[in-house]
């Protein structure tokens, strides 16, 4: 009775959180070691199923950089990183775009719809959803040709609205489109960051494989705002793979997304813990 009790007890803390976000768009970047455990796979996408039967509309950004990287040394293709980024030549673009949009987007689809989801795979391609342009990243001062390497320009928002609306998860590869047809490998934190500012999302979130955003001393940061993020960045105390999430995240909140979140994707129902209870568990970053 007591264990009954205790579930009770979990449901009624959900509940005000339940209320307050029924109907709001959260978008989640899918990533990490979240990606590679079978026991976390279902976890997410459990949680991810959750959340749309109880009235949100969550859309998944998802990477997959390690299944790339494997998928080109069966190809004997050398991977090459630049400012995180990988450069992508012809042939990596070929590679990136079979295992990304073939394999990664429709693993994650199916293992929604063995736990009950209605979820429909797309990439930037499809639809038009991710406009982009070439990126040029700039190191010391130089300009460094990434290949296809792509920027977003735009986010085609109706047809994720029209899935949403009739009870579909949408699934996004984060390969774009350029103006003459030409396809792009997209930093998926920029494509989720993209669009959770397209359809001004109440909330985005980072599935990551570090416990959030740590401060001066070491210290997981729980909540901050956009001000300070900027600070610990211009400070060197934000570096490294959680640079470019942060830098995400602020022009996410700058572009009117109410709240973004870095949390830890080994946790078990993660998101859940994040949005439904009192004191979530990684770094929640806002506007004020």
């Amino acid at each position: 009775m007591e264990e009954l009790i205790k579930k009770a007890g979990i449901l009624v803390e959900a509940l005000p959180y339940i209320q307050k976000f029924a109907g709001i768009t959260i978008v989640i970047k899918y990533g990490g070691n979240a990606m590679i455990s079978e026991e976390l796979k279902n976890s997410v996408m459990q949680d991810v199923t959750l959340l749309k039967y109880i009235g949100l509309n969550p859309i998944i950004v998802h990477g997959g950089a390690p299944d790339i990287t494997e998928a080109l040394k069966v190809y004997n293709i050398e991977s090459q990183f630049v400012g995180g980024l990988r450069v992508t030549d012809e042939e990596t673009m070929k590679v990136a775009q079979m295992v990304l949009i073939g394999k990664t987007n429709k693993e994650i689809v199916s293992k929604l719809c063995q736990h009950g989801g209605n979820a429909v795979g797309l990439s930037g391609i499809d639809a038009n959803l991710i406009q982009c342009e070439k990126q040029i990243l700039t190191v010391d001062g130089k300009e460094v040709d990434l290949g296809y390497v792509g920027e977003v320009v735009n986010v085609n928002t109706k047809i994720l609205q029209d899935l949403t609306k009739n009870g579909y998860i949408p699934v996004i590869a984060p390969i774009g489109v350029g103006e003459n047809g030409e396809s792009y490998n997209i930093n998926a934190d920029t494509v989720a960051a993209a669009v959770a500012k397209a359809l001004r999302a109440e909330k985005l979130m980072f599935l990551t494989d570090t416990e959030g955003v740590r401060d001066e001393n070491g210290d997981i940061i729980f909540e901050m705002n956009k001000d300070r993020a900027a600070d610990l960045i211009e400070d060197g105390v934000i570096n490294g793979g959680m640079l470019p999430k942060v830098k995400a995240c602020i022009k996410a909140i700058n572009a009117g997304v109410r709240s973004v979140h870095i949390i830890d994707g080994r946790i078990p129902h993660c998101l859940l813990l994040e949005i439904f209870t009192h004191t979530g568990i990684g770094t929640m970053i806002t506007s004020l």
